[in-house]
C-alpha cells in the first residue's frame, strides 16, 4: 500500500507553483501542484494521457484555446498530445495523475518554462 496527503505541507512559492511528487505506483505518479492566485502553467502536452483534479480552489483550465473554468472537485482526463494550459484564479491545489512512463521532470519544466 501507498498512502501520502494531498493537504499536508502545503508550500505556495512566490515565483511559481509547486510541485510535489506524492507517490509513485505501478502504473502511475500522483503529482500535487500548488498554486498562489494568479499563477500559470503555460500551453503544453504530454506524450501520455493525464487525469487533473481540482482540489481545492478555481482554475481556468484552457483546452485547445478553449478556457474551461473548473472549481473545486472537479476532474478530467486528456488524451496525449492535447495543448492545454492553467491559470489559478485563486489558490489552488490541484492532483495529477501521470502514467508510469511520463516524468515529473517535463512538468517541472513546464513551471519553469512559465516564468510566473
Amino acid at each position: 500500500m501507498k498512502q501520502a496527503s494531498i493537504i499536508d505541507n502545503l508550500v505556495y512559492k512566490e515565483t511559481g507553483p509547486a510541485i510535489k511528487v506524492l507517490f509513485e505506483s505501478d502504473t502511475s505518479k500522483e503529482v500535487r501542484i500548488v498554486f498562489k492566485a494568479g499563477q500559470v502553467m503555460k500551453e503544453h502536452h504530454t506524450s501520455y494521457p493525464i487525469t487533473v483534479e481540482i482540489f481545492e480552489g478555481e482554475i481556468d483550465f484552457g483546452v485547445y484555446g478553449e478556457v474551461h473554468h473548473l472549481n473545486r472537485g472537479a476532474l478530467l482526463s486528456l488524451a496525449p498530445k492535447v495543448p492545454h494550459d492553467l491559470k489559478a484564479k485563486t489558490d489552488s491545489i490541484v492532483r495529477l495523475t501521470l502514467a508510469k512512463g511520463d516524468l515529473v521532470q517535463r512538468v517541472v519544466g513546464v513551471v519553469l518554462d512559465s516564468d510566473n
